[in-house]
Order: structure tokens, then sequence, then C-alpha cells
């Protein structure tokens, strides 16, 4: 084979360029101490260092994701440790007003305090982050969580959907808590209550209190299940007690149906994890029969009681919008089967056609939202079933009226609505009324025992926020421990090795100078230099 002499010019050359392009390629990895500056130069170990830093990049991600939760909880803790405070305040003040010492000039008095409480337990509710969004709305941060009705109740308006963030590939954290899940889901202790018989005279001779549930488990497995309860008195020291069906369950009750009503806890019916008091104002009124003052035994006698859960009750508004100036003035459960199986949970919208004709919608109604009912009013009547629950209605309504109604069941209570009516029980005289006395007990007991509820409520969120907090630090540390073994392995792969690239580099200068000389010799030969 002949090689000419211009291949094999170009040929030394070719190799001439290759070896000293890679003593300048060692050179720059020996100087920015980079090893892969190209996937061409190790693609496996340009595959890896890519996957390295997209690891890096979502851990940087996560390490900010974990501060923005930490600040929301750290925030949301403050918030609900002022609400706790305040509770914990009016609950001292439910107390202090059951003081029989107290006057109604006393309690007006404590319920300006009460006022300002609740005003102040609704504005931290509806406290905002550092990004203005409201913290208790749950997803729809936009939305203040709590509004005050025109009757004294406060509605939710936020959903329960807590917003999370991702802190590990297989990790995510709430970073905030809802309305319903601090408020909302505490337990009403008010749920039941006392009817007097109508044969005897409601004027507070015999009472007994709207009771306490002291026990859930006890009551929805026993209380629930035997209601509504006869309590019948014998006399003014013992009473009976029958379920439903007749079934006499006096015996489960302590003492037996006998009480004291002079001795402290004397009076106390403890039935299937519900508290009932009772109360004896005698009066000894004249016996009709033999003209002389009744002895207690016999004006206790034959006093019955219905002991069982309050029925659900209804909040229903017009819109202020409205043409006409109807309004509901009644409303209760017509039809209990309709009433389970039909009534949305989140209430309805009743909305007129014309001046009799309706179509009802679930709430909250929008402008896609599908009627679930429709029906119309008796002319003069005035009155309307829907799913299962009657409203009475004042004045005539008009065509595009709507009318708002939300249901309540009572099995809980949040905390501003307890504060509202707490309040407005105060305001209300009761000097020298036995019925308004009545009243104001129950009121206070119930208060009492849901203001300590809500406050049970705030404590177990709070204990929830701690245990985010504390996985974040857990989470942290992982991460940083992951971020170190990422940087070493990006290093192991992707860094220079200064002394084996050293060697390296002496080595190809070698060869180059060593082609260099033989290039130089080479080209000088000649056939001249033969002859």
């Amino acid at each position: 084979m002949r090689i000419s002499t211009a291949q094999y010019f170009e040929t030394s050359a070719a190799k001439y360029q290759n070896n000293f392009s890679s003593i300048v390629k060692t050179q720059e990895q020996i100087t920015s101490g980079v090893r892969i500056q190209s996937a061409g130069d190790d693609p496996v170990g340009a595959a890896q260092l890519l996957m390295l830093q997209q690891q890096k990049a979502m851990l940087s991600q996560y390490s900010n994701n974990m501060g923005s939760i930490k600040n929301s909880l750290m925030n949301e803790e403050s918030v609900l440790d002022s609400v706790n405070t305040a509770l914990q305040r009016a609950r001292e003040l439910a107390l202090s007003a059951g003081d029989g010492s107290k006057s109604d000039a006393d309690r007006k008095s404590i319920a300006e305090e009460l006022g300002e409480i609740e005003a102040n337990v609704l504005s931290l509710l509806n406290s905002k982050d550092s990004g203005g969004n409201y913290m208790f709305s749950g997803s729809k941060t936009s939305t203040p969580p709590y509004v005050r009705n025109n009757d004294g109740t406060y509605t939710y308006q936020g959903d329960d959907t807590q917003l999370s963030l991702q802190v590990s590939d297989t990790l995510s954290i709430a970073t905030n808590d809802t309305g319903k899940s601090v408020l909302e889901s505490a337990t009403n202790s008010g749920r039941t209550q006392a009817i007097l018989d109508p044969s005897k005279p409601n004027d507070g001779t015999v009472s007994i209190s709207a009771g306490l549930m002291k026990s859930t488990a006890a009551y929805t497995k026993n209380f629930a299940a035997g209601e509504p309860y006869e309590l019948k008195f014998v006399d003014s020291t013992h009473y009976t007690i029958a379920d439903k069906d007749g079934n006499d369950v006096t015996s489960e009750v302590s003492g037996n149906g006998t009480f004291d009503s002079k001795k402290e806890g004397g009076s106390t019916i403890s039935l299937r994890g519900v508290d009932f008091d009772i109360t004896l104002r005698l009066k000894a009124p004249v016996d009709p029969v033999t003209n002389l003052p009744m002895t207690p035994d016999a004006e206790v006698k034959d006093h019955i009681f219905a002991l069982g859960t309050k029925p659900d009750s209804f909040n229903t508004s017009r819109t202020p919008s409205n043409g006409s100036t109807a309004q509901i003035t009644q409303s209760g459960v017509a039809n209990q089967a309709d009433y389970v199986n039909g009534f949305p949970g989140s209430g309805v919208v009743v909305k007129f056609t014309d001046a009799s004709n309706y179509k009802v919608y679930a709430q909250p109604m929008s402008a896609d939202s599908k009627s679930i009912g429709e029906g119309a009013m008796v002319a003069g009547s005035g009155t309307i079933t829907v799913a299962g629950v009657k409203l009475d209605f004042t004045g005539a309504p008009g065509a595009d009226d709507q009318f708002v109604i939300s249901g309540s069941s009572h099995q809980t209570q949040s905390a501003l609505d307890t504060l509202s009516q707490l309040r407005q029980t105060l305001e209300t005289p009761s000097d020298g009324n036995d019925l308004a006395q009545i009243k104001l007990k129950d009121a206070l007991n119930s208060a009492v025992s849901n203001l300590a509820n809500a406050s049970e409520q705030v404590l177990t969120v709070r204990g929830a926020i701690g245990a985010r907090l504390n996985s974040i630090d857990i989470q942290s540390a992982e991460n940083t421990s992951l971020d170190l073994s990422n940087t070493s392995t990006q290093a192991a792969i992707g860094n220079t090795d200064v002394a084996t690239a050293s060697i390296d580099l002496a080595f190809q200068q070698s060869l180059l100078q060593a082609s260099q000389l033989a290039f130089v010799k080479i080209a000088q030969l000649s056939l001249f230099n033969k002859l």
C-alpha cells in the first residue's frame, strides 16, 4: 500500500490536533474541577448527574414548602391560642353569671363583656395570613369563613378541604385547618330537653333542666334508642321513668327513683349518659277539696315530663333583594321520613317563580344549579312543605323571591353561637320570674359545658398543628441528609480527580511532543538524501 505525501501530512495533522485537544480538555477539567463538561464526556454519568440535579432542585422546593407551612401553622397556632383564651374567659363569666346573688343589672354587665368577646372571636376566626388569604375557610381562601346572620346566629361559609404542600416525594402536610374542624365540630352538650305535660300548669312549681350530655357514647347507644322517656313524679321525693316502649328504666338511675331537692346533688337524674336536674319551687296552694294548703307530696304528684333530644331547628332568611315583604315566620319538620331522606345537609333555597309556584335548590345555589323539587302554595294558606319541612309565610311572595333555609340537628354547636345565645340570655330580665330563671339556668349550664367542649376542640387542633410541625422537623432532617448525599454523589460522578487528570495530562503532553518530533523528522525525508 502506497501512502502519498499529502495523506501522510493530513493524518499527522489530525493526530496532532486530537492530542492537542485532549491536552486542552484535561487542562480545563483540572482548572474548572468539572470532569463531565458535556454529555459526550460520559453519557451514563451525565444522565446520572441530570437526575441528581433534578432531585436537588426538588429538595430545594421542599425546603421552601416547609418554610411556608411552618409560617402558616405558627400564625394559625397563635390565633387559636387567642381564641382559646377568649373562650376560657367567656366560661369564667358564664360561671359567674350563675351566682344566685347576681341581679339583672349584673348579668347585663356580664353580657356586655361577652359581646366584646364574641366580636373578638369572630375577628380572630376571620383572620388572614401573610398572603391575604383567610386562614380558616378551607380551600375558599377568598371567602370570610364566618358571617353573622340577622337573628344573631353565625354561618360558616368555608368548606372542609385542607390545603397541603409536598415536603418529600411521598409526604404532603396540611398548611391550614378549617373553621369546621376548629369550632363547628365541637360537641353540643345541650341537645336534650324536658317538656312538661300540658295537663299541669307550667308555673315552675316542678321543673326539670333541659339536660346535659355527659357521655357521647352512652347517649348515642342507649339514650337515643329509648327516647322519648316519660318521667312521672310519685311524690316530692320519688319518680318513675319509662322508655318509649313503656319499659320501666327507673332502676338504671342512681337512687332508683329517689331524690332530695334540698340536698346538693341529691336531685340529679343520670339517665343513659344525660344528666337532668330536678328543682322544686313549692307554693303550697290551697287544696280545692279540703280547703287546706296542699302537702308537698300532693303538689308534686303526677307532674309528667317527656325527656328526649331537641327536634331539628331551622334558620331562615329572605334575600334582601326580594321584591315583596314576605317572610318565613315558623318552620318545623312535618314529615320525618321526607326530611331525613330529602333535606340537604347544606340547606335549601326556595325560589318563587310567581306568587304561588316555587322551585327548590340545594344550597349554595348558582346559575347552573338544577332544582331538586317544586311545588305550589295553596291559595290563602301561607304554607308550603319542602323536603318534609313545613314553612309558614307572612305576606305574599313575589316572582323571583328567594328564601334560604338551613337545618340544625343540635349535635354540634360552634362557640360563636354559644356566645351569642349566652349573651342574649343574660340580656333578658329574669329577676322574680320562675320560668325565666329556669331558662337562665339551662342556658348557663349548656354554655359552660359547650364552651369547655369548644376549648377542647381548639386544643385538639393545636395538638394536630404541633404534630405537623414535628413532622416537618423530622422531614427537614431527612431532606438535609438526602441533600448532602446528593451533593457527595454529584461530586463523585462529575468532579475531576486532579491526581488522575494530572497523570493523564503528563502522558498526553508526552504523546504530543513525540508526535511533533516524529512529524518533523519524517517530513525532512527525501529521495535526494539517497543520492
